[in-house]
C-alpha cells in the first residue's frame, strides 16, 4: 500500500507539472483563424485567412458584421496563402490607419496595404485601400505574413524565402532580394513610405533598401515584448529544428539569421557561407519529428491575471497541438499537454493576456495558468472548498461582489458545466457530472472581471 500510495504521489505531481498552461475557450465559429491583433482597445480582431476580419469583443461575442471583408477578386487563399496579418497604426485611434498583408489574386504575390476605418469604429472603409508594397512569390509556399509596429514606430513585414524546398534559389541570403528578411519601413512619410535611415542597406548600400534583417526560411509570427521593445521571431525549420530568435533592446540592424547556410544552429547547405560566427543563432530551439512539425510564434507574457508567467515567452508547435514556453533569455522549452486545434497564431490583448487560434477547429482560446490555487480567489475574497472535491463544493464570497455566472473548464479548454450566481456570500454547487480529473472554474462578475482556480474532482 504504502508504494501504491508513493506512486499516486509521483503520478499526480507529474500531471500537475504537465498541465501548468491550460487553454480556455474564448470564441467559437470563426473559419480558417490566422491572426488575433488588439487596435488599442477592449477588442480583438481575428482575421481568417479566407479574407475576413471579424471583431472579438471582451465578452466573447463576435460582431456580426465584419471588419472588413477582402474577396476572391483581391486575394487567393488556402494553403499558406490568404489574408495573413493585420497591423493596427500606433496612432490609430486617431488617424484610423490599419495595415494588412495578403496574397494577391492574379499572381500569388505578397501585398502589403493600408487601410482606413470608416465613421463606424466596427467597420473598415472597403474602398480606402491603398497598395504600400508589392513582392513577387515563385512558389506557393512561405509567404511569412506577419507585420508588426515596432517600439521605434516603423511597420516591420516578416517574408518568407519564396518557397519550394531548401531555399533553391537562396533567396534567404540575396540582400538584392525581398525574400526570406525581415523588412522594415516608415509609414508616416513619403509616399507611399520611406526607408528608416538605420536600415542597413539604405541609401547608396548595395541591396535592398526595405531589409532589416537576412536570412530568414519563413518567420511564421513575430512580437515585440510590450515591455522591454525585445523583438521573438519565430523561424519555420526545413527538416531538422525549429528555432526562436530573440533581439534584445537596443535592436540591432543587419543580423543574418543563417538560413540556407544553417537550420537554426546546425549546418544546412554551407556551399558559399561564410563563418558561422557571422550569424545570429537562436536562443531556443528544438527537433522536428515524433509529432512536432511547424513553429507557430507568440508573445512575452505580461499580464497580470498569472503571475508564474510573466516574462515567458509562449509559442507552440501546429502539429503537435502543444503550447511551449522558454524563459526570457531562452534555453530548455517547456511543453504543455497535449491539446487540439492547429495552433497558428496568438493574440495579446490590451492588458496583456494572451490568445490561441485553432485553425482547424475555429475556436480563440484564453491561455491560462493551471497551476494557480486557490490564491487567485482568496485575493478577491473568493474560495472554493473542499479541494478536492467529489460530489459538490461549496464557492465562499466573503467580498460579496456582484457575481454573474460560474464556468468550469476541463484541461481542453471544453466548457464543461456552467451556473448563473449573484452576491451571495456562499454557494454550493453540484458537480457529480464532472469526472474524476483537473479543471479550471471561472467566475465572472458584472463588471466583466474574472477569476480563475483549479478544481481537483475526485
Amino acid at each position: 500500500m504504502k508504494r501504491l500510495l508513493q506512486f499516486c504521489v509521483v503520478l499526480l505531481t507529474t500531471i500537475s507539472f504537465a498541465q501548468t498552461i491550460g487553454l480556455q475557450t474564448f470564441a467559437t465559429g470563426f473559419s480558417s483563424p490566422v491572426a488575433i491583433v488588439n487596435a488599442g482597445d477592449s477588442r480583438l480582431f481575428v482575421v481568417q485567412r479566407g479574407g475576413a476580419i471579424r471583431i472579438l469583443n471582451a465578452n466573447g461575442t463576435i460582431n456580426a458584421t465584419n471588419f472588413l471583408t477582402l474577396t476572391s477578386s483581391t486575394i487567393v487563399s488556402g494553403g499558406e496563402r490568404g489574408l495573413l496579418g493585420l497591423a493596427f497604426h500606433p496612432n490609430y485611434a486617431t488617424n484610423g490607419y490599419f495595415y494588412v498583408n495578403y496574397t494577391r489574386a492574379s499572381d500569388g504575390a505578397t501585398v502589403i496595404a493600408r487601410y482606413n476605418v470608416s465613421a463606424n469604429p466596427d467597420v473598415a472603409d472597403a474602398n480606402s485601400g491603398q497598395v504600400l508594397l508589392t513582392v513577387s512569390q515563385p512558389f506557393s509556399n512561405h509567404n511569412g505574413g506577419s507585420l508588426v509596429f515596432g517600439p521605434d514606430g516603423y511597420l516591420y513585414i516578416g517574408m518568407g524565402d519564396g518557397g519550394s524546398f531548401g531555399d533553391p534559389s537562396n533567396y534567404g541570403q540575396n540582400i538584392n532580394s525581398l525574400l526570406g528578411k525581415m523588412l522594415r519601413i516608415d509609414v508616416d512619410s513619403g509616399s507611399p513610405y520611406t526607408i528608416p535611415a538605420g536600415n542597413p542597406y539604405a541609401g547608396a548600400t548595395p541591396g535592398a533598401d526595405e531589409i532589416w534583417g537576412v536570412g530568414m526560411r519563413n518567420p511564421w509570427k513575430f512580437s515585440f515584448d510590450k515591455q522591454t521593445g525585445d523583438l521573438w521571431i519565430a523561424d519555420v525549420g526545413q527538416d531538422a529544428r525549429e528555432e526562436i530568435n530573440k533581439v534584445s533592446t537596443p535592436l540591432t540592424a543587419g543580423l543574418n539569421y543563417g538560413w540556407r547556410c544553417y537550420e537554426a544552429n546546425i549546418p544546412y547547405n554551407t556551399n558559399g557561407c561564410q563563418s558561422v560566427s557571422n550569424y545570429f543563432m537562436p536562443v531556443a530551439n528544438y527537433a522536428l519529428g515524433n509529432g512536432y512539425c511547424s513553429i507557430t510564434g507568440g508573445y512575452v507574457y505580461r499580464g497580470s491575471t498569472y503571475p508564474n508567467m510573466v516574462g515567458k515567452y509562449f509559442f507552440s508547435d501546429y502539429c503537435s497541438n502543444r503550447i511551449g514556453w522558454v524563459e526570457n533569455s531562452g534555453g530548455t522549452i517547456t511543453w504543455s499537454s497535449l491539446f487540439t486545434g492547429n495552433f497558428v497564431s496568438f493574440g495579446e490583448d490590451i492588458n496583456g493576456e494572451l490568445y490561441v487560434a485553432g485553425i482547424s477547429n475555429g475556436t480563440i482560446s484564453k491561455i491560462i495558468d493551471t497551476s494557480l490555487g486557490t490564491e487567485d480567489f482568496q485575493r478577491n475574497g473568493l474560495s472554493l472548498y473542499p479541494n478536492p472535491a467529489q460530489h459538490s463544493v461549496t464557492l465562499q464570497n466573503t467580498s460579496l461582489l456582484n457575481l454573474t455566472q460560474l464556468s468550469v473548464f476541463d484541461m481542453m479548454g471544453k466548457k464543461v458545466m456552467h451556473q448563473n450566481m449573484n452576491s451571495a456570500e456562499s454557494t454550493e454547487i453540484s458537480i457529480g457530472q464532472l469526472s474524476p480529473g483537473l479543471y479550471v472554474v471561472s467566475v465572472e462578475e458584472a463588471n466583466g472581471n474574472t477569476f480563475t482556480s483549479k478544481l481537483m474532482v475526485k
